[in-house]
C-alpha cells in the first residue's frame, strides 16, 4: 500500500537513490536536506514514516527524533535512522532518540525497502498489504476487497479505510478526532460527526454478512472493532 515517506538526507546522491526506491515501490516521497526543513514539512503534512540521517547540516537527526517523540501529534510516526555511525553505542543512542530501526551506510536498498516495510506492519498495520481476516470477515487491501462468509461486500472508499483501521486495531477504542487523524489525515479539516454517518454506512455495508455488530459504538469514547 502506498505511504506518504519523507526522507531527510543531506547528500544528494543518496538522497535520490532512497526517493528513486521507495517511488518505484509504490510510495510517495517528500525530501529534506536539514532538520529545519523537514520540521516544516512535517508540520505541514504529516508522514507516514520518517526515514532520518543522523549528521545533518543544522542539528542532529537524533535531536529531531527526540522533538517528535515529545510531540503529541507526531510521537507515533515510525522513523528509521540512517547513518555511518555503526558503533554499538552509537545504535543505542539513535534507539533511545526514538528510532525503530537504525541501518548503517552504506546500505543496501533492498534491505532498506524491507526494513521499511517491517516497521509500517509493527507500527502501522493499515498502511500495509496484508491479508487481514477477522470472524469470517475478510479484507484485501491489494485487491481493495472485503467478503464477509465468503459473500462479497460493497464498501465505499472512505469505509474501507475505517474498516481496514478497525481491523487493523481491534479492541481499541478511538475518538471521532483521532478517527479522523487516522483516516481522513490530520490535514484535512472536516467535522467530527462526519464520522458518525461514515460509521453509518460502514455497518450498512456490512449487514449482509451480518458483521455490522463488530462495530461498536463506546458511549462517551468513540467506536471499536470488537470481534
Amino acid at each position: 500500500m502506498s505511504s506518504d515517506i519523507l526522507v531527510v538526507e543531506d547528500e544528494p546522491a543518496i538522497q535520490e537513490l532512497i526517493a528513486v526506491n521507495l517511488e518505484h515501490a509504490g510510495h510517495r516521497v517528500q525530501r529534506a536536506h536539514t532538520a529545519a526543513e523537514a520540521d516544516a514539512l512535517i508540520r505541514e503534512v504529516r508522514p507516514d514514516l520518517i526515514v532520518l540521517d543522523w549528521m545533518l547540516p543544522d542539528v542532529p537527526g537524533t535531536v529531531l527524533a527526540r522533538k517528535l517523540r515529545a510531540d503529541a501529534r507526531n510521537k507515533d510516526i515510525p522513523i528509521i535512522m540512517l547513518t555511518a555511525r555503526a558503533q554499538e553505542q552509537d545504535k543505542i543512542e539513535g534507539l533511545d532518540a526514538g528510532a525503530d530501526d537504525y541501518i548503517t551506510k552504506p546500505f543496501s536498498p533492498k534491505e532498506l525497502m524491507a526494513r521499511i516495510k517491517a516497521v509500517l506492519r509493527r507500527r502501522a498495520p493499515q498502511l500495509t498489504d496484508d491479508l487481514i481476516k477477522i470472524n469470517g470477515l475478510e479484507l484485501d487491501p491489494a485487491a481493495h476487497r472485503v467478503s464477509g462468509a465468503g459473500t462479497p461486500l460493497h464498501l465505499g472508499p472512505t469505509e474501507f479505510k475505517l474498516l481496514h483501521f478497525f481491523m487493523t486495531h481491534p479492541e481499541r477504542v478511538y475518538s471521532r478526532m483521532q478517527l479522523l487523524d487516522q483516516v481522513w489525515g490530520d490535514h484535512v479539516f472536516v467535522e467530527e460527526r462526519t464520522v458518525d454517518v461514515h460509521i453509518r454506512r460502514l455497518r450498512q455495508s456490512l449487514e449482509p454478512s451480518g458483521h455490522d455488530c463488530l462495530i461498536e459504538t463506546v458511549r462517551g469514547a468513540g467506536y471499536r472493532l470488537h470481534p
